[in-house]
């Protein structure tokens, strides 16, 4: 990304800490140059510009004046022609302005010139009278030189294609937003003023039917204020965004909040998007609250807080809060000094997996500017140590704005790079094998009512099935029912589907990794609370040919638990079930264990004996052919079916 370049610590006038005692000593040379001081102090740049000229024609050699034309320069954002003027300094004498060197070897930084940026910063460091806190910029910029020239070696593939008119305008597009099933982009757009407010940051949506559909305003969010930096929920429900103060304080139409930038949210109802709410004060503070990312899981996001001094953002973190029981965001912390860098970090990205992190920063070792980073959650819920995604992914330019798709072999981001329709363009790539987070399949499908097919809107939890541990949650829409649940391949699910006043559903899927390309598709239909309705509990499994419960069914005999106590009056029998391989007294037997196994289980957690009662069928009731391993594996279950609401 192009961006105007800012020095951590600017010249400061040096002309004027430097007056006592020129380098010149002609007149008019002099005369010139404290004209271009009065000139630099009232903020005419040009006219500044104009007499260090003329000072300069009468003493070529004359130091001070190349230092203020230098800083006059940069203030004019005339990068090339402010490394000249530096190089002309210090050409006349090396020792003169030790603080020189820095800046010239930062101006080298930040055109990818390493070697001689490098150079230039070991010779500021030489010095012993220098500014610590310059001192230690220039010692990670060293760092930095020595990243790059090292990665530019050892160059990642890397291919980025223009995402072609229908997503890109002349105006700048960037922070690209995906649904789990990467057939729905949400991204900004920055618009021309058109009114008092200048530019305008507005969300723009297109699907993809084959290919990318043109984009169009997302109705409903779109103010004439800004909105920015969105993320769309796995599902495509909900979006969570950022809206900042305007100069009178509004946040556009009559949203509320706590000062700076602000992290809103809105439900999808239909084809409908509710009216934005504020994120509350557990994440929004009167600081700078950006650039969400919203989990899989159903329940965590993940977002930048900046603290304001002014008008500049100085520091800027990585956070995250999570729902709790309740629904209600918990007090938002800050991730670990592994990921969060003494510098900036920005564009924060979980992935559907919900272990992959991926941010840009410019606090650790890298290109030089802001560089994108890849950050893994282990078993124990820590972060790894980030990587770089490499050159020339990233590059002497700001490298920011990613998102990956769900099966994490290709990304977006934004670029300014030649070859597209104007400014800031969205690109896809290739991402390198290393790089790449854990491929996520998705079920789709719709939840209804067995008895009519009324659509309902139902709860979704995906259970680790030893530990009862919620994974991901989710909803379907209530108005049709529909639905879109993340599944993370490498993992085994134990899903629960519930609503009130019907019986949950139960279902187990195993995905080994990158297992499946191809999503689930499910049509859900939840019985009605009534006597003679049956559920299949597909998530109890005991030990081979035993009645032992093993701790893979944790989950779904937690989740049957919570639904007697929730239905107090409700009676059910527990049912056996086997294959038919093994003589018919064996399984019969076993069934009748099994089902008594359960009925102890429940009994033992608290359940009154007489609200159950236990029965083996062994073979005598498949539900699917015998003749397969498959279906074998179906018949062998155990289901409860109501006796009586009473």
């Amino acid at each position: 990304m192009k961006k105007t370049i800012t020095f951590l610590f600017f010249l400061a006038s040096t002309a004027i800490s430097l007056a006592q005692g020129y380098t010149s000593t002609n007149r008019k040379a002099i005369k010139y140059y404290e004209g271009a001081i009065a000139a630099f102090n009232a903020k005419n740049m040009t006219g500044v510009i104009n007499d260090l000229d003329r000072s300069i024609d009468a003493d070529p050699d004359f130091i001070e004046a190349y230092l203020l034309r230098f800083e006059a320069q940069i203030e004019m954002n005339q990068l090339d022609d402010a490394e000249q003027s530096m190089v002309k300094a210090l050409s006349i004498n090396p020792d003169f302005y030790p603080n020189g060197h820095y800046f010239y070897g930062e101006l080298k930084m930040k055109k990818g010139e390493y070697e001689i940026a490098q150079l230039a910063l070991q010779k500021f460091l030489s010095f012993d009278r220098t500014n610590p806190a310059i001192q230690e910029r220039a010692v990670k910029y060293l760092v930095d030189c020595d990243f790059a020239i090292e990665a530019m070696k050892h160059p990642v593939p890397f291919n980025p294609q223009n995402m072609g008119p229908n997503i890109n305008s002349k105006d700048p597009e960037y922070f690209p937003s995906l649904t789990t099933d990467d057939r729905t982009l949400l991204f900004t757009r920055r618009l021309p003023a058109e009114n008092k407010n200048g530019a305008q940051e507005d969300f723009f949506v297109s699907v993809k039917e084959g290919d990318w559909m043109t984009s169009m305003p997302l109705i409903g969010i779109n103010t004439p204020f800004n909105e920015g930096a969105p993320s769309i929920s796995p599902d495509g429900k909900m979006m969570f965004f950022t809206a900042c103060q305007d100069e009178t304080g509004s946040y556009g139409d009559d949203r509320q909040g706590f000062g700076s930038c602000d992290l809103f949210f809105s439900f999808k109802q239909g084809e409908r998007w509710a009216k934005p709410e504020n994120l509350g004060p557990e994440i929004n503070t009167k600081h700078w609250e950006t650039q969400p990312s919203f989990s899989s899981d159903g329940k965590t996001l993940y977002f930048i807080r900046g603290y304001k001094n002014g008008y500049q953002v100085e520091k800027e973190d990585i956070w995250m809060s999570e729902l709790d029981a309740r629904g209600a965001w918990t007090k938002a912390v800050r991730l670990s000094e592994l990921v969060n860098s003494p510098g900036r970090e920005s564009a924060v990205l979980i992935h559907p997996d919900g272990n992959t992190l991926y941010f840009s920063s410019n606090g650790h070792p890298g290109m030089g500017g802001e560089d994108i980073f890849v950050s893994r959650r282990d078993e124990q819920g820590e972060w790894s140590r980030p990587v770089n995604l490499g050159y020339p992914i990233n590059t002497f330019k700001e490298e920011n704005s990613i998102t990956v798709t769900a099966q994490g072999d290709m990304a977006l981001f934004a670029s300014d790079r030649k070859g597209g329709y104007g400014e800031l363009d969205l690109y896809s790539f290739l991402l390198p094998e290393g790089l790449r987070p854990v491929s996520v399949s998705y079920m789709q499908g719709k939840v209804v009512d067995k008895s009519n097919s009324k659509p309902l809107g139902a709860q979704f939890q995906l259970l680790d099935p030893s530990s009862g541990k919620v994974m991901i949650e989710s909803f379907s829409d209530p108005e049709d029912g529909s639905f879109l649940v993340s599944l993370p391949t490498g993992k085994d699910y134990a899903l629960v589907v519930k609503q009130k006043g019907y019986l949950f559903y139960s279902e187990h899927f195993n995905l080994p990794i990158g297992s499946r390309t191809e999503p689930f598709k499910k049509r859900i239909e939840l019985s009605p609370i009534k006597v003679g309705e049956s559920v299949v509990l597909r998530n109890v499994f005991f030990d081979t040919d035993s009645d032992k419960l093993s701790p893979a069914s944790k989950a779904e005999m937690s989740e049957l638990l919570s639904f007697l106590n929730k239905n107090y009056r409700l009676k059910i029998e527990l049912g056996g079930h086997t294959d038919d391989q093994g003589s018919k007294a064996h399984n019969l037997n076993l069934s009748e264990q099994r089902a008594e196994s359960v009925k102890k289980y429940l009994v033992d957690q608290g359940i009154p004996a007489d609200r159950l009662s236990a029965k083996g069928y062994g073979a005598a009731s498949p539900i699917a052919d015998n003749s397969s391993e498959e279906g074998r594996a179906q018949n062998r279950r155990t289901e409860f079916t109501v006796t009586s609401v009473q």
